[in-house]
């Protein structure tokens, strides 16, 4: 049960629970960047070029592109910013992308500016949105985000979130499209607003994947909304999520605490081969202490002689 991923220049990512966990970067999105939305908006991509180059060399082999500007307009202007903002990434890395936008016309110039086989962020249990983008998802052969929720809202309960997951898995497949090629997402609720979410999250994760036969992705970070000490709670949550079979999920690779429990719990569920991703992560980590050390302490010590001198005359 892989889905299979594959960048314009031809690189393939594989996602499944038997495979190493794939962070799907997310910073190249506008929503409460208000730095980055004014930059596209004014036709800067510098920012996204940098955040592309930086998740990458964190360790995201796929990148999510978000071009919800949030204007009145956006349907207008959303196609062309997406363009712009896949190519921009395009020009500096070459990985897989994950092609996200609510804007039906948005998905479809984004998929053809990306090229390879794409990931398409998202259909909903919402009959117009399955009417409007599981076509382009068959049209372009690619791969889909299929939300938990639909015309009622997101509930909590997660039984009526399974039944959304199986009503758009049964669609997609009348467009000829097969379980593999679906990311399940059982949407991920507030643990301060709902009790036991990730509990519900995870029993959604072994639910889909033994019924279903489709693979998990999610927003983790959602979990520690409104609470303190967020990336803690997400590291672990993180961890849990691995172990409960989950491949994939949409965060931050340049959070430490994050990657660390990602590369700890792939180790310890076997999908880190001799731990050898674990020993070099920890040897760059030993390489960069070392290197900022190198570089502070000779200063640290002009400034402590400086004062002693300056104590002396006193």
């Amino acid at each position: 049960m892989h889905t299979i991923l594959r960048s314009k220049g031809g690189v393939e990512v594989a996602i499944g629970p038997d495979l190493p966990f794939v962070i799907i970067g997310e910073r190249i999105n506008p929503t409460g960047r208000k730095a980055l939305a004014a930059e596209l908006l004014a036709g800067n991509y510098e920012r996204v070029k940098a955040d592309a180059l930086a998740q990458v060399a964190a360790g995201a082999p796929v990148l999510d592109v978000n071009a919800g500007l949030g204007v009145a307009n956006a349907h207008e202007l959303e196609p062309e910013v997406m363009v712009a903002a896949i190519e921009a990434v395009q020009s500096v890395v070459d990985v897989p992308l994950s092609v996200d936008s609510s804007v039906v016309a948005a998905l479809r110039a984004g998929l053809k500016a990306a090229g390879g086989r794409p990931l398409v962020n998202s259909v909903t249990g919402e009959e117009e949105r399955m009417e409007a983008v599981l076509p382009l998802v068959a049209e372009y052969k690619c791969a889909v985000i299929a939300i938990c929720n639909d015309e009622t809202g997101i509930s909590t309960d997660p039984k009526v979130r399974f039944e959304v997951a199986k009503k758009i898995v049964g669609r997609a497949a009348s467009y000829g499209i097969p379980p593999e090629d679906i990311l399940v997402d059982p949407l991920v609720m507030p643990a301060g607003a709902v009790r036991g979410s990730g509990a519900a999250v995870i029993r959604l994760v072994r639910w889909i994947g033994e019924e279903l036969g489709c693979n998990t992705t999610c927003g983790a970070s959602n979990i520690s909304f409104g609470l303190p000490d967020r990336e803690a709670i997400n590291a672990n949550f993180m961890a849990m999520l691995i172990a409960a079979g989950m491949p994939s999920a949409i965060t931050n690779p340049l959070k430490p605490e994050i990657k660390k429990a990602i590369l700890a719990a792939d180790m310890l569920m076997g999908h880190d081969e001799d731990c050898l991703r674990w020993l070099k992560y920890q040897r760059q980590l030993a390489r960069e202490a070392a290197a900022t050390a190198g570089a502070t302490s000779p200063a640290d010590e002009r400034a402590a002689r400086r004062a002693r001198r300056e104590q002396s005359t006193a």
